[in-house]
């Protein structure tokens, strides 16, 4: 009963993938955590695409596990195929994703934290957040005036708040299919004097497999791993294919037939959707001259006959949706059995925040994922891991938890949500790392493990299993070093794709495949490794240095315009904020340092 459990050391809101792993973290670490979920039978459900990972996002959920979170846990149980891509451009932007088990990766999560020491589930709405006189949290008030006392509050509310669905000219409120928009919290939150927007995303329609000829459809093939994303290793093997169809230039014309009642189209929804993830409508409009977008068929689940066209999201009426999915090669027969949807919502501009997640307005107040303006699992999690952890820290009385851009890409989104703050759904990608040559997904336990266990994320074995395959990576990069010239070792490792069978036959020794991958990357990239952490150490010492408010951009001869109109714009506080702005180069910053040293020396 909720009624004996009204103290709590964090509250977390919302049971999607942020708030599975704030809430998993906190409790790990020792706070007394409530998750409160509309649903329980819902925690960890997956609304869109059936899949984690992919290039830049499969680099987040690599340092998730590095922290000892669930999603890779998570995935490892319940992948139905594995891929790695991009490994024709080298280690430091592969990506691996897996097509994922949507129903299984649910019930994975419900029974993961009902077994959780220190957590309690409750299936509540949250009506009110409630602070104490000097403005600090102080609990949560649910629908039916149950109070529940906590000092920290992490907010992972997803697409819930005032969330209204769109199909043609219908729309109504709704979080997501077939469950309630939640408004009084959203009032609740702008009360609070904390500013927010509105944003959108959507869906395609799931068809039933049994009405698909995937006969004439491109087969994907998977690929035969040794790890997922998980510390220890895992043979991978593959459950359900996925395959790869076309639109076409009747496709298009459908579409481009019924613009008229497409909401996307003609601008009724008022929130921004993503640029990197366009509904098929936009996508049509804004490359007209394309011929054809790929549609990537997916499974959901083993135990049900849905598959998931990625890449045909849409906010198209029913009966419009039927007719172009059934112009598509492949698809002539398909049967709908849910529609595609938009759904707009409101979000919290993460500018307000602090690097912890923690608002700035509010003590004891987190935010995590959509919430703060991005979109995909993965971004979602990796900030709720970093909420939860904080919540706990700051319950205990103990300083925030901070992960640099320069050391993790947790580190990078978080940086640029809060320097930058967002003006559509943010997604993560390897260009968005100035230092993604350190940044790998084969060294993401390198980076960020030990800081997991120092804070109680990691267990006492990983972390000794952890030290010595540390130890095995640098004492076989000192015998590799040692025994053969630089030259053959970057003519061997820049040229092909380390296994564990090269290092055998090289030092005679048994190595981790992923550890490979490690060994190849500091071999191969050893000079560009060392510029940039001197990059690094540069930009650290003057990473500090302070702008002076009035500072006039445009009198700083050698910028582009577009580059001093930016700058003007953004009024970065710190020669650390100004290195994000979008189209910096190393020699602007250095001009940029040069005039703020003559005008504060």
């Amino acid at each position: 009963m909720v009624s004996n459990l009204l103290k709590f050391d964090v509250v977390v809101v919302g049971g999607g993938h942020s708030g599975v792993e704030a809430a998993y973290a906190a409790a790990r670490m020792g706070s007394k955590t409530a998750l409160i979920s509309l649903d329980l039978k819902r925690i960890g459900y997956m609304p869109c695409n059936p899949a984690i990972g992919g290039i830049g996002k499969g680099h987040i959920v690599f340092e998730i596990s590095a922290l000892g979170g669930l999603m890779p846990q998570l995935c490892t149980k319940t992948y139905l195929q594995a891929r790695m891509l991009n490994t024709s451009k080298g280690p430091a932007v592969y990506g691996l994703r897996l097509q994922i088990d949507k129903v299984s990766y649910a019930q994975e999560s419900q029974k993961y934290l009902q077994s959780v020491e220190n957590l309690t589930l409750i299936e509540a709405m949250v009506k009110e957040i409630l602070t104490n006189q000097d403005g600090h949290i102080s609990g949560v008030m649910l629908n039916d005036g149950t109070r529940i006392e906590t000092p920290t509050l992490v907010l992972t509310t997803g697409t819930f708040l005032n969330g209204l669905v769109h199909m043609g000219h219908t729309n109504y409120a709704s979080g997501r299919e077939n469950e309630a928009a939640v408004v009084d919290l959203s009032t609740s939150i702008k009360n609070l004097g904390i500013e927010m927007g509105r944003l959108k995303t959507g869906t395609p329609p799931r068809l039933l497999r049994s009405s698909l000829n995937f006969d004439v459809m491109e087969k994907q093939e998977a690929d035969n791993l040794d790890y997922l994303f998980e510390f220890y290793p895992h043979s991978t093997t593959t459950k359900r294919d996925c395959y790869i169809t076309h639109t076409n230039d009747n496709v298009h014309q459908i579409i481009k037939d019924n613009a008229h009642v497409s909401p996307i189209l003609c601008k009724t929804l008022t929130g921004i959707g993503p640029r990197y993830c366009p509904s098929i409508e936009d996508k049509i409009t804004r490359f007209p001259d394309k011929t054809a977008h790929q549609i990537f068929v997916e499974p959901e689940s083993l135990s049900t006959d849905w598959i998931y066209p990625n890449g045909l999201s849409t906010s198209l009426p029913v009966d419009i949706q039927e007719k172009y999915i059934r112009a598509i090669k492949g698809f002539e027969n398909a049967i709908i059995a849910r529609p595609g949807y938009a759904i707009e919502y409101d979000f919290v501009f993460p500018n307000q925040l602090k690097h912890s997640l923690e608002t700035k307005k509010v003590p004891g107040l987190f935010c995590g994922g959509q919430i703060n303006g991005t979109t995909g699992y993965e971004e979602a999690a990796g900030q709720g891991i970093m909420a939860g952890i904080n919540a706990s820290l700051k319950a205990s009385g103990k300083e925030p938890f901070i992960l640099d851009r320069t050391e993790s890409y947790i580190g990078v989104m978080i940086d640029d949500l809060i320097t930058l703050s967002v003006d559509e759904p943010y997604r993560m990608f390897t260009s968005r790392a100035e230092h993604r040559l350190m940044l790998r997904q084969d060294n993401a336990f390198l980076r960020l493990t030990e800081k997991a266990y120092n804070i109680g994320l990691i267990s006492e074995k990983m972390f000794e299993d952890f030290k010595q395959e540390k130890e095995l990576i640098e004492t076989t990069i000192a015998e590799l070093k040692a025994k053969y010239r630089t030259t053959d070792l970057l003519r061997v490792f820049g040229e092909n794709q380390c296994t564990p069978a090269m290092i055998k036959e090289l030092t005679g020794k048994d190595i981790p495949a992923r550890s490979c991958q490690t060994i190849q990357a500091t071999i191969k990239y050893e000079p560009y490794l060392e510029r940039e952490e001197r990059e690094i150490a540069r930009l650290k010492k003057y990473q500090t240095m302070k702008i002076p408010t009035a500072f006039n951009y445009s009198e700083i001869e050698g910028l582009s315009i577009e580059l001093r109109q930016k700058m003007t714009k953004h009024r970065p506080e710190t020669i650390a904020q100004a290195t994000l702005i979008p189209g910096m180069t190393p020699a602007a910053l250095s001009l940029l340092i040069v005039k703020v040293s003559l005008i504060t020396r």
